[in-house]
């Protein structure tokens, strides 16, 4: 990565933030409002100018209801910016259908211009399908959200996709920036200001708004949802059987006993059907249902362990830590709703309330 250069006394990089009817007013705000956070909380280290200068561009300047609704004003044509250092597509919000592309052939052609004259073009979680439409990121790594992972693979094949990785960045010059699942644009924002800024103005910014890295990645949060479309009946009704009853001894015997088929033939056709061997299938589905414990129930780990299947809770452990990413006590301390924020007995007529901020 290149030296980031300190922002006293040179010119703000300009960012375009791309305002379009289907973006997710959230995110949109959110990164606008961080970037321009030197200027905005009057930071002590911004000096004479601060290191951005954001505008929210669209295809036309005024009033634009974005998916939600919510009405924004956009505050530049993108036929009058001929250049721009940073160009950010916020998440968006695809409709059942999924994304249709076609829909904004002058965004794309424009964003094909900005890449070609230096910018770098970024995406928070779903804003790579508009990206992914120049065409720039066949054959690059990227991110989106995980549950849009499947219908993205579908429409851009081309582009490797990896949802459960919180920001790829991709490009000889490191100029493709994807970020994952919903509020990871607060890492690809607090990294485009460590790149350009420093990392002492993205530390200071993290503290100012109480953004954290999301050091774990995604694995964590994604939920577990076999395939189901893979039109092969007998292994549709072994995975509806294994649903309920994943936590028996020898599942995968069992499965195999009720299917009428040669062990090699079902395992050969579960594989090919849900992308997963059967014992690994059902491990998912127990680790699913122990995170669902864990975050809902106070049973110790060992029982936990015990109710989905293992005997061996040390072996559980490294199981659970090897498809999430953290140790089960990790994930109980990360997902459970706190004790303040939980439903509580009625108090009593004059009972004081317990103070939840310590």
């Amino acid at each position: 990565m290149p030296k980031p250069p300190t922002h006293a006394g040179a010119s703000p990089r300009h960012v375009s933030l791309v305002a379009l009817p289907d973006a997710v007013v959230s995110t949109l705000f959110g990164i606008y409002d961080v970037m321009n956070a030197f200027s905005l909380m009057r930071m002590s280290n911004a000096g004479p100018r601060a290191p951005f200068q954001v505008e929210i561009v669209g295809e036309a300047t005024g009033p634009l209801a974005l998916a939600s609704g919510v009405p924004i004003d956009v505050q530049r044509s993108i036929d009058g910016i001929e250049t721009s250092d940073i160009v950010i597509v916020p998440s968006i919000l695809l409709p059942t259908e999924g994304w249709r592309p076609g829909r904004y052939p002058r965004l794309v052609g424009w964003l094909q211009r900005m890449y070609e004259r230096g910018a770098i073009l970024c995406s928070a979680c779903s804003g790579i399908f508009l990206l992914a439409e120049t065409g720039l990121f066949d054959g690059r790594d990227a991110t989106v959200h995980y549950g849009y992972a499947r219908a993205f693979s579908i429409t851009y094949p081309a582009v490797p996709v990896h949802p459960e990785r919180v920001l790829v960045i991709s490009g000889l010059r490191e100029e493709l920036v994807s970020s994952g699942a919903s509020t990871t644009w607060h890492d690809m924002v607090l990294y485009l200001i460590a790149r350009y800024s420093g990392a002492t103005d993205a530390q200071e910014v993290a503290r100012l708004f109480a953004l954290q890295w999301h050091q774990d990645g995604l694995t964590p949060f994604i939920v577990f949802e076999g395939r189901s479309d893979h039109g092969d009946g007998e292994i549709q009704s072994a995975q509806q059987w294994l649903v309920e009853h994943f936590s028996v001894a020898n599942p995968v015997e069992a499965m195999i006993k009720r299917s009428k088929l040669a062990e090699r033939t079902f395992k050969r056709r579960f594989t090919s059907a849900t992308g997963l061997t059967p014992i690994a299938y059902v491990q998912r589905l127990r680790i699913e249902d122990a995170k669902r414990r864990l975050e809902r129930t106070d049973a110790s780990v060992d029982e936990i362990s015990w109710r989905v299947g293992y005997e061996d809770p040390a072996f559980f452990r490294r199981l659970f830590k090897r498809t999430t990413g953290v140790a089960p006590g990790a994930y109980r301390k990360r997902f459970r709703i706190p004790e303040f924020a939980r439903p509580s007995a009625p108090r009593a007529h004059g009972q004081r309330s317990k103070a939840v901020i310590q």
